[in-house]
């Protein structure tokens, strides 16, 4: 399995695992703050994946996760609302580190549906 190839596949396994934690309404505080971990390691192996194959098939090489949303857009794999969706996306991943905020964690958590969507998207245009 050549890297790029592992890296989609380790990027829809987590997506799967993600999918599995949101859009719940019934979730515990310990539960929400486990799907929002499984945000955190999703994104960053759907970014990480990305960026393979931008490496791989586009001969880009950018090594942020902000830098690899806006190379998706140049190469096409992005419309511009998507690149922006990403964008805020990876704001709040930055922000996770602040669950122990009630309301931050509250806000990340409702946002996770529309951001699991969007990965799911970017990894089916690789």
């Amino acid at each position: 399995m050549d890297r790029v190839t592992e890296r989609l596949s380790i990027a829809r396994s987590d997506l799967e695992a993600l999918k599995e934690a949101v859009g719940r309404n019934d979730l515990t505080e310990l539960e929400r703050d486990g799907a929002i971990q499984r945000f955190e390691f999703t994104y960053e192996t759907v970014w990480k994946a990305a960026q393979a194959y931008l490496s791989g098939f586009e001969k880009v090489d950018v090594s942020s996760p902000r830098g690899i949303a806006r190379a998706s857009f140049k190469a096409g794999l992005l419309s511009e609302e998507d690149a922006r969706k990403l964008l805020q996306m990876a704001d709040d991943r930055n922000f996770t580190v602040h669950t122990y905020n009630e309301a931050l964690a509250q806000m990340i958590y409702k946002r996770l549906a529309g951001h699991a969507k969007m990965m799911e998207k970017w990894l089916n245009t690789m």
